[in-house]
């Protein structure tokens, strides 16, 4: 059991004070902030690399500091004079920045870390620390940690046909991203995975599609809608386990529709606005109970909150509220539950620039609301800037702060925000 919470989960301070491991220079030297990614290949020489996986070590081999340590010392204990169970409860409390580290001490710490086990035990105790993923550019995608202030570079993507467009959906889930692309009569997947810093081919939907609505909570996922490779629009819906990488079929909406947006909020899934043809603009929403396996209509949910040629609902649910962006008239807004309406709060960043939605991201970080975007460049070349905007949503107006600039394609592809 972990005896302070608050102290663990880094959700309601993005400056937070976790534990951080110091690594003897002289045996593990630290690297630069955008390769922290990879596995420290220089320095742990007695690690080899996979040629399937060449950033991950081989953990074939026992580490030779291990076995110099004698008889008496218990291999499964990760440190060894505290025992397993106390070592993982202080592992749980470091930052997963820092697992890079944890992982190149011996072969049993990169197990713990590169099979998942410490982020499902993280996920019980209810620890995350959520990193923005997005895609500013084709084929390439870049992690902001906001803990630590700093960018990660991804692996390019596979190069593919039907990813060098801008049709495709993105989902964080677990400790993956999957990124949906639309070839010609066909869809793909490809997952990332943040324990192996890798692309691989993901497990493709019993019912494949895209311009969906999609949320994820924990290791699962749930999408909804959408358009089949022939363009008819669904109303069926499937989840994802992360752990296992199956897909379930769940009860299909009532209203079939395309271009809608997913969240999670209060325990159930909730899709949102949508269109039911090429020009009908649906105003409904739709909630799935869970537990009950059911879908009830929810009249006048996302009124005023797409058009037939913008983007899907820039929605987001900050501590069970939901919010969404009116890219139109560049305000927030909050939906009153009781009410079933919105109420406008204030403005979203100044410099927030989309085309009809498009471009912008606005999703929930923790217990943050954040804006990505940034203005157009001049003479639409590939330079511009990309800006972080953040707000703890409360009572009054919201006042955006700033946390991050940076040189980089100001028109956001994609975006997904990973809690784990």
């Amino acid at each position: 059991m972990l005896e302070d919470q608050s102290f663990c989960n880094p959700q309601s301070n993005w400056g937070f004070n976790s534990c951080q491991i110091q690594i003897d220079p002289s045996n593990s030297k630290r690297r630069s902030d955008q390769s922290d990614l990879e596995e420290d290949e220089h320095e742990v020489k007695r690690n080899k690399r996979s040629p399937q996986h060449p950033n991950t070590p081989d953990i074939e081999e026992e580490s030779s500091r291990d076995k110099c340590m004698g008889s008496h010392y218990d291999t499964n204990s990760l440190i060894n004079p505290i025992g397993r169970d106390l070592s993982i409860t202080c592992l749980l409390k470091v930052s997963r920045s820092d697992y890079n580290s944890v992982a190149s001490l011996s072969r049993n710490f990169r197990q713990l870390i590169r099979t998942g086990e410490l982020y499902r035990l993280r996920r019980q105790a209810g620890i995350a620390e959520h990193w923005v993923y997005f895609s500013c550019n084709v084929l390439e995608w870049d992690a902001y940690d906001p803990y630590r202030s700093r960018w990660l570079t991804l692996p390019r993507m596979p190069p593919n046909e039907c990813f060098m467009c801008s049709d495709k959906e993105s989902l964080a889930v677990g400790t993956e991203l999957l990124v949906f692309g639309k070839g010609v009569g066909s869809l793909i997947v490809l997952r990332y995975s943040i324990l192996t810093n890798s692309w691989t081919p993901g497990v493709v939907m019993n019912q494949p599609r895209c311009l969906f609505g999609s949320a994820s909570l924990g290791e699962k996922a749930i999408i909804a809608g959408g358009t089949d490779p022939n363009g008819n629009i669904l109303g069926s819906a499937e989840m994802y386990n992360s752990e296992t990488h199956v897909w379930t079929t769940l009860p299909s909406m009532n209203r079939p529709r395309k271009k809608c947006s997913g969240v999670f909020m209060d325990g159930k899934f909730y899709v949102i606005g949508g269109m039911a043809s090429n020009t009908e603009v649906l105003t409904c929403g739709e909630e799935y109970d869970l537990e009950r396996g059911t879908w009830r209509i929810i009249e006048n949910m996302s009124l005023g909150l797409n058009g037939a040629s913008g983007a899907p609902p820039l929605v987001a649910v900050v501590n069970n509220e939901l919010y969404a962006a009116d890219y139109g008239e560049k305000e927030v807004r909050k939906y009153d539950k009781e009410r079933n309406n919105w109420i406008t709060l204030g403005s979203l960043p100044e410099r927030s620039v989309s085309m009809n939605g498009w471009g912008l991201a606005f999703r929930a970080c923790g217990d943050r609301l954040i804006v990505i975007g940034g203005p157009r460049s001049v003479g639409g070349g590939g330079g511009g800037v990309i800006e972080l905007n953040s707000w703890v949503p409360k009572a009054g107006p919201p006042e955006w702060d700033t946390i991050v600039r940076r040189q980089s394609g100001s028109f956001v592809y994609n975006c997904a925000i990973m809690g784990c």
